[in-house]
């Protein structure tokens, strides 16, 4: 018998990601990964995991799994999400316990995931993770290429995905605290590439503008709704490559960010791009929330790249043991309620 989590619902999308296909784009592979790279970090070292292992990324509503293992160990990090911990798939209610920690569950142990109340994505990561060939060194799904993950697409009811360990290793659950995962209201972009097909004025005007995440977001793009951004040069360019975070400008004038799922080259001219420092925190954003960008230099920029790894360097640090409930028994031997034992049969 092999070890595997079985899906009873997928939730609204959920995929298996890591952090990307890297190095094929000049062949129009798409990079993929995780929306989120710090949460899904964050899920994978709670589990037991190395940061870049492949883990579920649940979009607005979780999955529901059912343990067919002896037991497994899952991490949990991301949206503010009811996680719900069943005796079996016949239970109506569970234990319930937050994001940001790591729980034991044995076989047949149901784990329902319901609409997260804050944020976009939430990480899944399991311990020895998914017994799964990675595709060109990546197990991310790309959707769009159908690549990757499981048979290159998003969960459905009744998939059976395999894992690498039947039992979860003896040591403690751990949680993480203080790790801040709040959504800036401005994220920072430097200009560019194509700058120059743009007015000054509407620069300025997009640099101060709300805009609202519009229904029609996905993985490869955030659309934004708001005062539309006029071309100076025309909105079709040569097609050139499409840098992650990249703010396209089609006709109409309303912003698209690029995100893991972008095109590896793309027709419209870019305003800006969102920096990489910005990505992760941009992944967690759900659709209607209202946005705003800040123009910063390259070298401010990198300045913030290196910030971001230190925070991500520190997640590990940040994780402390979860005391084990007590036991009746134990509680009642700690009140001293009991003095001694008189055996009635001598």
């Amino acid at each position: 018998m092999s070890a595997a989590l079985r899906i009873l619902s997928p939730g609204l999308s959920t995929t298996i990601q890591d952090f990307g296909r890297h190095g094929f784009q000049r062949l129009g592979v798409s990079v993929s990964g995780a929306l989120d790279i710090v949460s899904l970090r964050a899920a994978n070292l709670l589990a037991g995991n190395a940061a870049n292992a492949g883990a579920l990324e649940a979009v607005y509503t979780g999955p529901t799994i059912v343990v067919e293992a002896d037991d497994v160990r899952l991490g949990f990090a991301g949206a503010d999400a009811p996680i719900e911990i069943l005796a079996d798939a016949q239970a109506e209610a569970g234990e319930i316990i937050a994001p940001m920690r790591s729980v034991r569950a044995r076989r047949g142990q149901v784990i329902r995931i319901g609409s997260f109340k804050a944020g976009a994505t939430l990480y899944i990561a399991v311990e020895g993770g998914f017994a799964i060939d990675a595709v060109l060194g990546s197990v991310s799904t790309d959707s769009r290429g159908r690549l990757g993950g499981w048979h290159g697409r998003p969960l459905i009811a009744g998939d059976v995905l395999p894992l690498s360990r039947m039992t979860a290793s003896e040591r403690a659950e751990f949680q993480i605290g203080g790790l801040d995962l709040a959504a800036p209201r401005r994220f920072r972009a430097v200009l560019g590439p194509q700058s120059d097909h743009f007015y000054d004025a509407e620069i300025e005007s997009f640099f101060g503008s709300d805009y609202v995440v519009s229904a029609g977001s996905n993985r490869m793009g955030m659309r934004l709704d708001g005062k539309p951004v006029r071309h100076r040069r025309g909105f079709n360019i040569v097609s050139d490559a499409i840098a992650p975070g990249a703010i396209q400008v089609p006709g109409s004038g309303q912003p698209i960010v690029l995100l893991a799922d972008r095109q590896t080259t793309g027709g419209y001219p870019k305003i800006a791009t969102v920096i990489s420092a910005d990505l992760p925190a941009l992944g967690r954003v759900p659709i209607g929330s209202t946005i705003s960008f800040a123009a910063v230099t390259v070298e401010e920029a990198a300045a913030a790249r290196h910030e971001l790894l230190e925070r991500c360097e520190a997640i590990e640090r940040a994780m402390t043991p979860i005391a084990p409930a007590a036991s009746v028994d134990a509680r009642l031997l700690e009140c001293n309620l009991i003095s001694g034992v008189h055996d009635a049969a001598a």
